[in-house]
């Protein structure tokens, strides 16, 4: 059976369309804009939800098009099966009746501000080059001098400041017709300004580029703007009073950024993958936009692709290497105790309770905790489990991880972050304990160790075994071998000197939810190693000298016993 193909990274709806990609009609989006009639529009979504797919739909329903020669294009053939075309001519009238700016900022992220104020400024360049058939008009004689300009990237910064209003207005002469803003990605020039230490920079240029082409400017019919972050404070929409923001936690729109259960039920039916559907919901699932249940497109899309090829394919962390996942070691950076238990709370499925506010500056993210949770949650991190209005009238969410891919992020980011703070860290004392046998001091130095860490995996022993694996591996003069089958079992752990005249080590783990338990588990490890004879695996390598070490882990403690 032929399959469509998966539109992995297509966000142009047009080569969507004609190349037959599968594709999850969101056309009805349409036609809320145009019921609802805000003059700017704001929708703050995560990375990889659809914006700018949604963004080229909104411009080739929209757009009167013409090509670069001037001659017309007709865009009705592309909505021909749409949702869109079932809600009536009211709206349909619409269709292809509007000169349309489309701009996207993602490419703004650039290690300085002129690098970025000419990326920008090249964007801007290439929109007035697409549009630049209007100039055989003789009635912009006027305007053509400037508009050249700017299209050839000579013009001066105040020019840039005014380009996407004096456009408009060109636009407006030419067509007759007020014109519909598109504006991608706004706040990637920000948060990559603020990283890259140029933010007032950045922020001055948006806010005069905004200011004149969404709130003075008379040539202006509606505006769409995407992003990830309500940005307010910083005066980017100061006196913007037409502005509709509508945000994760607004009730409108949820829909149209993400997949929803029935579309995704759907999409495993038409590739055969009902199978597979339990295994794409615990990883992809679980974002709640208003009241709408959304899945992660861009993961789900890339798996679904994946098993197609190989139906025995794992599910991967695809949103891994797309979003801002500094913001995950940031946060595990500036936790203290109460944040890292919380962390450990969330990890194994638990919940938190933090203030929630929607305005907020890149410049302010990183000054206290609920700052940084606010951005994690309107970035997709967290998903809101309930709501509250407290005392002080400000919303409380109870928050949680949405699924397994972005458990997996942190859990990755902790495992970096603990293995660089080992690499820093001092372990001489804890290898001089180990070979000489002192379980006592090993077990204050893992236990102090344990301490500093969050527990991320569910105090597995998995875990544990990879915890004392790594703090033992740069152990000068020895090198580990783990889970080796020999005698009647598996042994965790061989710690083998490059010397055979040298005594080598048997490390057995254990878990237990019970403290009182915990001396009895490390018995029992030791117990373990006798009985399945695992020195047998050091015998046949030629050691003559072993001993075993049995150890237990409660949580954040541990016990140590050597024989």
């Amino acid at each position: 059976m032929d399959y469509k193909p998966l539109p992995v990274g297509v966000d142009n709806f047009e080569k969507l369309v004609t190349r037959g990609y599968y594709f999850i009609d969101k056309t009805w989006y349409i036609k809320e804009l145009l019921d609802k009639k805000a003059d700017v529009n704001l929708f703050t979504r995560p990375r990889r939800f659809g914006k700018t797919l949604n963004m080229s739909m909104l411009q080739y329903f929209f757009e009167d098009m013409y090509t670069e020669e001037g001659e017309k294009k007709d865009n009705a053939y592309l909505f021909e099966d749409k949702k869109i075309m079932q809600a009536g001519e009211r709206y349909l009238a619409h269709m292809g009746q509007y000169p349309v700016i489309n701009l996207t900022f993602k490419d703004a992220k650039q290690p300085d501000f002129e690098l970025a104020y000419d990326a920008m400024r090249r964007q801007i360049a290439n929109e007035y080059l697409r549009h630049k058939f209007i100039l055989l008009d003789e009635r912009l004689s006027e305007e053509k001098e400037e508009y050249l300009s700017i299209m050839r990237r000579k013009a001066d910064r105040g020019s840039y400041n005014q380009s996407i209003a004096f456009l408009s207005r060109c636009l407006e002469k030419y067509y007759g017709r007020k014109a519909i803003i598109l504006l991608d990605e706004y706040d990637v020039p920000l948060e990559n300004a603020f990283t890259e230490n140029f933010y007032e920079e950045m922020v001055g240029f948006i806010r005069t580029l905004f200011e004149s082409s969404l709130k003075t400017n008379a040539s202006l019919e509606f505006a769409v703007i995407t992003g990830c972050l309500r940005i307010s404070k910083e005066s980017i929409f100061t006196g913007l009073n037409n502005l509709d923001v509508i945000s994760i936690l607004d009730w409108n729109y949820g829909e149209y950024f993400g997949f929803t259960e029935e579309e995704v039920k759907l999409l495993c039916a038409d590739y055969k993958l009902e199978h597979k559907y339990e295994l794409i919901k615990d990883w992809y699932n679980g974002y709640i936009f208003g009241n709408t249940n959304v899945y992660n497109p861009w993961s789900l899309i890339r798996y679904v692709k994946a098993l197609k090829s190989h139906e025995e394919e794992y599910p991967h962390s695809y949103w891994a290497n797309t979003s801002s996942n500094s913001i995950v070691r940031r946060l595990i950076e500036m936790a203290d105790d109460s944040v890292k238990s919380e962390l450990e709370e969330l990890i194994d499925g638990g919940t938190v309770e933090k203030p929630i506010h929607e305005d907020i500056t890149y410049g302010e993210v990183y000054e206290n905790m609920d700052n940084l949770w606010n951005f994690m949650f309107f970035t997709g991190y967290f998903r809101k489990v309930s709501e509250r209005i407290g005392e002080d009238d400000v919303k409380y969410l109870t928050l949680t991880i949405p699924n397994r891919e972005v458990r997996y992020i942190f859990r990755q980011k902790i495992m970096e972050w603990f293995n660089r703070k080992m690499k820093a860290r001092d372990l001489t004392g804890l290898h001089t304990a180990f070979v000489s046998k002192d379980a006592a001091r090993v077990e204050e130095e893992v236990t102090e160790i344990l301490y500093e860490t969050i527990s991320s995996f569910d105090e597995s022993e998995n875990y544990y075994h990879g915890l004392v694996a790594g703090l033992l591996s740069g152990m000068k003069g020895y090198r580990t071998v783990s889970n080796r089958e020999t005698g009647k079992g598996r042994c965790d752990l061989f710690v083998k000197p490059v010397s055979r005249r040298k005594e080598a080590f048997i490390v057995e783990f254990k878990t237990t939810k019970k403290m009182k338990e915990i001396e009895k588990r490390a018995e029992e490890a030791l117990e373990q190693i006798a009985e399945k004879r695992y020195f047998l695996e050091l015998e046949e390598d030629g050691y003559d000298q072993y001993c075993s070490y049995g150890i237990a882990f409660c949580g954040k403690d541990c016990c140590v016993r050597v024989r």
